[in-house]
């Protein structure tokens, strides 16, 4: 077990065609270019950006910026127009969402949320984890400790608070909340845990509850964030609970479904799942990666094993499907897997354990171990097309402790978290400079 929590602990990734494919919706009044939420516009680790370099130089791409007012944290950024928002904490009692102005990094506005969650984990990882979701003129942020808050944007004034376990009996897991809300339309989409309110539905203008789903048998949160798909003929919200995969009606909130495989042996669910034409694929720590697809029988819908195997992709870095692939990383390497078959393409050390992303035809992966990769997705083998290291690495509050946030591509610029330093590089091509 220690091994595997040595390689694969706790991380924290607009049109209804799109729902119909299984993706959400695109947040109101956004760029193309911006990075709204956990995992980007879609929560599928996809950017629509174009005009990027397809090669990096060997000592990397221009450093464009390094932001260090951010307190600590695994937090991954959200970017939207001209601000970087992210989640930080400075000891146990102090735990805040911040914007930054971009391009120099200055600090717009902080606020406290809380505190740290369960700050007696073991292993011992005590820190702000989600990713703040951007909609339009308001943001959305949960607290490691269950504090969630909508604030202006723009000053980051609170509209209204919550708080998941004095409000709605929440129950999250050995490392505290690391879930970043989902915005659907007018409703709020988190996962408090517990027998009460397993998944949980709020007015996002006024935080009152719409539907509370008990899930039969009460669960705890994991760390994953919920997805929205159409699959079956019905809207859903899909979410991994610590004992397993969960669909729920996004009208009321019913249990729909529920598929336990892929739930991670070490209750260390943490890759965010991924939809793709009513197919599903999810992945736990020390567990494996597998996907099902969702067919509506009747009333109900109910799934049908695709594949399973515990050799696919389930380190905490997640998943993107680019063409007919997937690519993510187990605990020890990099892999390209069919999508349809689960077919194990090619398999390469590469950086090991990482978390990726997609934009403009390459992957951008950053390392548990702090470097960071381009790569050409192509199921022929692994195509490194630059590497390098951000200087000035933190050093680590514990021998077990990873760089485990995400990368984000946005604007022309790849933005890279390891606690109190956000890096910024330029990644654009020169042709595509004005």
């Amino acid at each position: 077990m220690q091994r595997l929590l040595e390689n694969s602990i706790i991380g924290f990734v607009p049109m209804a065609i799109l729902a119909a494919c299984g993706l959400i919706s695109r947040p109101a009044g956004l760029d193309a270019a911006d990075w709204p939420q956990w995992r980007g516009a879609q929560r599928d680790g996809m950017s629509s950006e174009t005009g990027l370099l397809a090669e990096w130089p060997p000592e990397g791409p221009k450093l464009a910026g390094r932001f260090t007012d951010c307190g600590t944290g695994y937090s991954t950024p959200a970017v939207v127009g001209g601000r970087l928002f992210a989640l930080g904490n400075e000891g146990l009692e102090d735990e805040f969402v911040f914007a930054l102005a971009l391009p120099d990094g200055r600090q717009a506005w902080r606020t406290r949320l809380g505190k740290v969650g369960q700050p007696k984990q073991d292993p011992n990882f005590p820190a702000a984890r989600s990713t703040p979701t951007v909609d339009g003129e308001w943001l959305y942020a949960l607290g490691s400790d269950g504090d969630l808050a909508c604030l202006a944007t723009a000053t980051g004034e609170v509209r209204w608070r919550r708080n998941l376990r004095a409000d709605f009996g929440g129950k999250p897991g050995t490392w505290a909340y690391a879930e970043s809300p989902l915005i659907d339309g007018d409703a709020l989409i988190c996962t408090p845990g517990g027998s009460q309110a397993t998944i949980l539905a709020l007015n996002k203008r006024s935080g009152e509850a719409i539907w509370k789903s008990a899930v039969p048998g009460g669960d705890d949160a994991a760390y994953t964030s919920a997805i929205r798909i159409e699959a079956g003929g019905t809207l859903q919200y899909v979410q991994m609970l610590q004992k397993g995969l969960v669909g729920v009606e996004a009208r009321s909130g019913q249990l729909l479904w529920r598929y336990d495989r892929t739930a991670s042996r070490f209750n260390a669910n943490i890759p965010t799942p991924l939809a793709h034409d009513g197919c599903i694929y999810s992945a736990g720590a020390g567990t494996g990666g597998g996907l099902i697809r969702l067919r509506a029988q009747g009333a109900s819908i109910e799934y049908e094993p695709v594949y399973f195997s515990p050799k696919l992709p389930s380190a905490i870095g997640g998943v993107v499907k680019v063409g007919d692939y997937l690519y993510g990383t187990g605990s020890q390497s990099m892999l390209c897997v069919e999508w349809k078959t689960g077919e194990v393409k090619w398999e390469e050390r590469a950086l090991g354990p990482a978390s990726l992303c997609f934009a403009d035809g390459r992957l951008y992966l950053h390392g548990e171990g702090g470097e960071v990769a381009l790569v050409a997705p192509t199921p022929a083998g692994y195509r490194e097309k630059g590497r390098f290291t951000p200087p000035d690495p933190p050093r680590r509050s514990h021998p077990m402790e990873k760089a485990w946030a995400y990368p984000v591509v946005a604007h022309g610029r790849l933005y890279i978290r390891d606690h109190r330093q956000i890096w910024c590089y330029d990644v654009m091509a020169a042709s595509a400079n004005p």
